[in-house]
């Protein structure tokens, strides 16, 4: 059986200060091509060095209010993805509580 490989790709476009003006990205074995996004966040571990590599970026126009929304909703999707991963549910229910708070705080509720 041959392997088969998936790609994801990134595209950026910068100002002259080098400040993300515009976000796409294209996933072709999930339908997505050229879509426009304001914010990204990518984590990658890095086995050997035992460490989180991270992209962070969001264009210039990334409204405030979308921030936070985006972030509380990153939050609960790596609430999900620790449950799914680790199988510990009492740890995933504390992160989910601290999304609660989180989106009380940020008066996102």
């Amino acid at each position: 059986m041959a392997n088969s490989t998936s790609e994801i790709k990134f595209l950026v476009e910068l100002d002259e200060n080098r400040v993300p003006e515009k976000l796409t990205w294209t996933a072709q074995d999930g339908g997505v091509d050229h879509e426009e996004a304001k914010a990204m966040m990518v984590s990658l571990w890095d086995s050997k060095a035992q460490e989180t590599l991270r992209i962070d970026l969001w264009t210039k126009d990334m409204p405030v209010d979308e921030m936070k929304l985006f972030f509380h909703q990153t939050l609960v999707a790596m609430s999900d993805t620790f449950q799914r991963a680790t199988n510990d549910e009492k740890m995933s229910a504390t992160m989910k509580d601290f999304c609660d708070y989180f989106a009380e705080k940020m008066e996102l509720k």
